[in-house]
């Protein structure tokens, strides 16, 4: 394996380690001070769970677009993703636009 991709991998595995970690400890966190002011206001876990489950779904939300950034840059760097390549698939080079066709035949 060379370093570029040695790279890449070690790369993705520290992404994935801190994504796992925003996901698990960011809710954590907020339920935590949601449960802190349940307790101050006298609650029962309205905060908490309102909290956690709205920092949860936000990171979900993040995570989802960032991923579909990502790919759709990946994707536009992709061959088949070129015109000449689209043109070349279809088995038939396609005329310049501005080519008239005549119709005297």
């Amino acid at each position: 394996m060379d370093l570029r991709a040695a790279r890449d991998v070690n790369n993705g595995f520290g992404e994935g380690l801190a994504t796992a970690f925003e996901l698990v400890v960011t809710p954590l966190l907020m339920g935590f001070f949601g449960w802190l002011l349940d307790r101050w206001l006298g609650l029962h876990l309205v905060f908490a769970l309102s909290f956690g489950l709205f920092t949860f779904g936000y990171l979900v939300w993040k995570l989802a677009v960032r991923y579909d950034h990502e790919m759709a840059g990946h994707a536009s760097d992709a061959p088949w993703s070129r015109p000449s390549v689209l043109r070349s698939v279809a088995g038939r080079a396609t005329p310049p636009e501005d080519a008239v066709e005549s119709e005297d035949v």
